[in-house]
This record gives C-alpha cells, sequence and structure tokens, in this order.
C-alpha cells in the first residue's frame, strides 16, 4: 500500500500481532486522520491511539485483502505438519 495515497477520512484494515503472543493476530480496521495535537500531521488511528503513519503496519484497503493475507501468514490449517 502506498502510504502517500491515503487521506484523512481512509480507512484501511491492518494486521496487528498480539505482542505477548506472536502466534496469535487479527484484523482491525484503523482510520487516517489528522493528528489533534500536531495540525498538518496525518496519522494512523487505531485502538484508540494516535499512530504514525509509516509503512511499517500491514494495512490494506479492504478487508478481503486483509483476510487473504492473513490466512497465508496465519492459517494453520495450510502448513505442513511432520
Amino acid at each position: 500500500m502506498d502510504i502517500t495515497q491515503l487521506h484523512p477520512g481512509d480507512s484501511v484494515f491492518v494486521i496487528c500481532r498480539n505482542p505477548h503472543t506472536q502466534s496469535v493476530a487479527q484484523i482491525q480496521e484503523a482510520a487516517i486522520v489528522d493528528h489533534p495535537d500536531y495540525p498538518g500531521r496525518t496519522v494512523l488511528f487505531l485502538f484508540d491511539d494516535y499512530m504514525p503513519l509509516t509503512d511499517d503496519y500491514a494495512m490494506f484497503n479492504n478487508y478481503e485483502e486483509a483476510e487473504e493475507m492473513y490466512n497465508l501468514y496465519f492459517n494453520e490449517s495450510d502448513v505442513d505438519v511432520f
């Protein structure tokens, strides 16, 4: 996803990992907003917090794209067991 094309009012879907259990993740909808304390700074509003808008997040334009990538990396039924 090209973050330079995101504007306040856009929605994205983010794959978020649990910081305590790295094998657990979820898809969460987030909003692109202007930071209330820093006018002109566009940020990601996720989990009731303002986060920098960077390429560090696995962001997708729609839920279906996020779900496809989530299943690729976290769906254990596709993993070969020896």
